[in-house]
């Protein structure tokens, strides 16, 4: 990304110094591998794929929308993005970790079937749970969203299915302009729980409460995916939400328990927004507490 744009590298530096403390040193850090273009056509044409690989300058930075850009290493970046997500589920669904937070960039969620948009080239979280349909045998798999931006491209891309839930409390209005109650998708199986600027922990828990877990509950995911966005904390610059760290930990620890309930205690959490780096390196570790179970 150009100078001085909010989703920069010094995002991922901040949680790696917050995961530094001691009470996170039992964690198994891995780094993320390289997911093969094919894993990336579970959810998009190939030929978009390839599109966005092709468009890799050798220099400098190429444009793609006004908000979104690829630098030389971005493609490799996005690569290993969707595979961390990926590894995670192959290492949830298959016992070897309890759960996982995958803390990569570029993130994913406002990325559509076949458009690249704000910051996203790829869904991560909307790949993730496809390969663990896929690979896995998980019937029924739910994404829940609590970035302050809608997830336009997760909607997008599972608003046709009845067998992937996507649940989202975000800012409305805000960018994309998505996420309105009535969209709720072809099977009743679309989620949103659209927050007014200025709302803080008080609106985001009974959003939470009232709409998005008694949904989730009636679904009975097999396999949780969070899109974990910490932008909605009252120090973001890009959103008017009034969210603290304990906002965060309280909804992880509420999904825990519906996963516990029906998926057998698997979470995959998939980092997506966050721009101040004190609120999303204090968020993250909020987060990462709740899922170790502290």
């Amino acid at each position: 990304m150009p100078q001085g744009h909010p989703e920069r590298p010094d995002r991922l530096r901040a949680i790696e110094r917050a995961l530094e403390a001691e009470k996170f040193q039992s964690l198994e850090r891995v780094e993320a591998p390289l997911a093969e273009l094919e894993v990336i056509a579970l959810c998009h044409p190939m030929d978009y794929v390839t599109e966005i690989r092709d468009a890799t300058p050798e220099r400098g930075l190429v444009r793609l929308d006004a908000d979104t850009s690829m630098s030389p290493g971005t493609f490799e970046a996005a690569l290993r993005a969707v595979g961390g997500a990926v590894h995670a589920v192959d290492e949830v669904l298959t016992k070897r970790a309890v759960n996982a937070f995958v803390a990569t960039r570029p993130p994913g969620h406002h990325a559509e079937t076949a458009r690249p948009m704000g910051f996203c080239l790829f869904d991560n979280a909307a790949i993730a749970a496809r390969h663990a349909q896929r690979h896995h045998g998980i019937a029924r798999a739910a994404i829940v969203d609590f970035d302050v931006h809608h997830g336009n491209g997760s909607q997008d891309i599972f608003w046709a299915d009845k067998s992937v839930m996507y649940c989202s409390t975000h800012q409305m209005p805000l960018y994309p302009g998505t996420g309105a109650v009535g969209e709720s998708g072809d099977f009743n199986t679309i989620v949103n729980a659209p927050l007014r600027p200025g709302d803080g922990g008080e609106a985001f828990r009974a959003a939470f409460e009232n709409r998005v877990l008694p949904r989730l509950r009636e679904f009975q995911p097999e396999l949780i995916i969070v899109s974990a966005g910490f932008d909605a904390h009252m120090r973001d610059p890009l959103a008017n939400l009034n969210l603290i760290e304990a906002d965060f930990a309280w909804a992880t620890q509420k999904l825990m328990d519906v996963a516990d309930q029906y998926a057998g205690g698997r979470i995959v959490s998939v980092l997506e927004g966050g721009y101040d780096l004190e609120a999303l390196a204090n968020s993250a570790a909020a987060h990462v507490t709740a899922l170790m179970r502290g």
